[in-house]
């Protein structure tokens, strides 16, 4: 059993309360997944129930733990740093029970992940593995340890759609606990039969959270038509509220304007109105309690939306975007050979996703594609990389990132546009180091909306964005008038977005 009990998070540096009096109770079985919007604390509780003092590097965490014995298994959403240097043999090595599985235990194991045998015993650097393949490896070393309670934060970014399936047979098998995050929609569908969903209602001002014990389809459809529901009853209150009130309004100015008119030669009639108004008045206190329990108005996080490219954005069909052709694709340090015959043709307002497993080398294809066509004059290109830490200045702030320009309108739109995809006044004053991965992807995003590109070369577009943003980045990038050219996992954003999928193999795109 994993169990909290009045847990209280507050930021250190703004005093945000990010989770108030949260309780838990999860039991061998459950798979639970926990939901919301960029920057709202999901990772912070997740590192919380591992190690409280992960947490309380940056935040203030009052509440109880309480796990029973369990074994807590953790993925963080990023590879720490001091693993990044250390050869494979040495990460596995580290797993307390790696010596302890014989050659049959580990190829089992090589199987399942599919990867090579000796993948335990290599010495390439983690740091040099794909996306996918620090996953795996995190992944493999947590298992090897016989954890009972699964802890993942982002399991399926950067992983491959065989490993997808492969993750949601892991969690669906699981006869422990899982907790995991993750903004991967069709493997939250999949897999959860737990919902705990953290919002930041009321400007960022206040707390919500909600845990239900049902899968995700079936929440959200439920929590849309309560919304619905409240929203109704609330404007249905209302209207019969304003039409009370203007009657209510007419016999209060009925009675005080006769009151005024009465004669002092009538004495009976004032006491008469005088009652009158003190049983209006009474009325009117009345109703004002009643008005007390008026339905609200329903309070919700609302996903984030802006449009990319403006109409001058717009590729002529026929135009040729990009024609590539690459006798051979090597790995970066140019020890390997990944692929050979790479040709890709992109016309008009193709919007193309380029597939295939981990390490085939897809992000090195990008990047090549992306060099060539910056140097071009006669289009516009915007490029978002998988590593955000490649265009992003981390001591910087948004607004400062944002503004090339130091003027005063420029910098009070920018922080429009920035409130426009919450962040809050305190967030957009902290230095990008500090924001989350959905938060840093947005100011990629807006970087973008701002621009005049009408060519987008996207890895991995909606890695870190919630299941709940998931459907308007689709959204989005699909109107986009231009081009685009991406990579993605993400079965939802294939099937909506890309109208051409290629995948990568050592024999080129097919």
């Amino acid at each position: 059993m994993l169990q909290i009990k009045d847990l209280t998070i507050t930021h250190r540096k703004d005093f945000r309360i990010i989770l108030e009096k949260f309780n838990l109770t999860l039991n061998d079985k459950d798979k639970a997944v926990i939901i919301g919007e960029e920057g709202n604390g999901k990772s912070t509780l997740m590192k919380w129930i591992y190690d409280p003092s992960m947490a309380e590097e940056y935040t203030e965490c009052e509440g109880e733990l309480i796990t029973s014995g369990e074994v807590l298994g953790y993925l963080p959403q990023e590879l720490p740093d001091a693993d990044k240097d250390k050869t494979l043999y040495e990460y596995f090595s580290e797993a307390n029970l790696f010596f302890d599985k014989d050659p049959k235990e580990l190829a089992e194991l090589a199987k399942e992940f599919r990867i090579p045998v000796d993948f335990f015993y290599s010495d390439q650097n983690m740091g040099s593995l794909s996306g996918g393949e620090k996953v795996k490896a995190q992944l493999l070393r947590i298992l090897m340890d016989k954890p009972t309670v699964l802890l993942l934060d982002e399991p399926s970014n950067d992983i491959d759609i065989s490993t997808l399936e492969l993750l949601e047979r892991l969690i669906n098998g699981w006869e422990h606990i899982a907790l995991f995050i993750s903004h991967d929609e069709t493997l939250i569908e999949n897999t959860a039969n737990v919902v705990i969903h953290i919002e930041q209602i009321m400007r960022k001002t206040k707390s919500r959270y909600t845990i239900v014990r049902d899968s995700y389809r079936n929440y959200i459809e439920k929590r849309a038509e309560d919304f619905q529901r409240q929203e109704q009853q609330a404007l249905n209150d209302r209207k019969e509220k304003k039409r009370r009130d203007e009657k209510y309004a007419r016999v209060y100015n009925s009675v005080e304007h006769a009151l005024s008119n009465v004669s002092r030669q009538s004495p009976a009639e004032g006491k008469n109105l005088k009652d009158k108004m003190h049983t209006v008045k009474a009325m009117g206190k009345r109703f004002e309690k009643e008005d007390e329990n008026m339905t609200k108005m329903p309070e919700q996080e609302e996903a984030v939306f802006f449009k990319l490219g403006s109409d001058d954005a717009r590729m002529p069909a026929g135009k040729t975007v990009i024609e590539y052709s690459l006798d051979e694709l090597r790995t970066p340090d140019d020890t390997k050979i990944l692929a050979k015959d790479i040709f890709l043709r992109v016309r008009g307002p193709e919007k193309i996703c380029i597939v295939g497993t981990n390490g085939v080398g897809k992000t090195t294809l990008l990047k090549k594609m992306v060099k060539e066509l910056l140097a071009r004059s006669d289009i516009k290109v915007q490029y978002m990389p998988q590593n955000y830490e490649e265009l992003l200045d981390l001591n910087v702030t948004p607004v400062e990132f944002l503004d090339e320009t130091g003027d005063k309108k420029v910098r009070t739109r920018i922080r429009t546009y920035l409130g426009s995809l919450k962040y809050t006044a305190d967030e957009m004053d902290h230095p990008i180091r500090e924001l989350s991965g959905g938060q840093k992807a947005k100011v990629l995003l807006l970087k973008m909306s701002l621009s005049d590109a009408n060519v987008l070369i996207l890895d991995e577009p909606t890695r870190n964005f919630s299941p709940l943003s998931g459907p308007i980045i689709r959204k989005m990038i699909s109107l986009f008038p231009g081009a685009v050219i991406s990579i993605s996992h993400d079965r939802k954003y294939i099937d909506e977005v890309c109208t051409k999928v290629y995948t990568l193999t050592e024999n080129g795109l097919e």
